[in-house]
């Protein structure tokens, strides 16, 4: 029992930092120690995208699912499988690359909108 909560709060913990990266523009213009994390944090997205990696939060669960019930695991991308349930869309890895360009470009852009204090 242990395993499946300890995933289930690895695939929460995963859900929000993709939030925060989504999101975390907003904030980061205002508090510089956000926008060093969302920053670092688009750019490990990309880097990962680019290698054909997977997140280490991915793999995380993937091993506790496994640790719970062995007929549990998947294979893939956490993005993939979850954003695939919720929205019954496939979404191919060259998608998830452009909507993540798409993303850093905007971010860029909010971050230049206000200067550094």
């Amino acid at each position: 029992m242990f395993y499946k909560l300890a995933a289930d709060s690895v695939v929460l913990i995963h859900f929000l930092w993709i939030i925060f990266l989504i999101f975390g523009a907003f904030i980061g213009i205002r508090y510089r120690i956000v926008k060093i994390f969302h920053i670092a944090g688009l750019g490990f997205a990309v880097v990962i995208q680019i290698f054909g990696w997977y997140c280490p939060l991915t793999y995380l669960e993937i091993w506790l699912r496994q640790r719970h019930d062995p007929l549990l695991r998947y294979s893939g991308s956490f993005i993939i499988h979850y954003v695939e349930k919720l929205i019954y869309i496939d979404l191919s890895p060259g998608i998830i690359f452009v909507l993540t360009v798409i993303l850093v470009s905007i971010s860029t852009c909010i971050y230049s909108l206000r200067k550094d204090k």
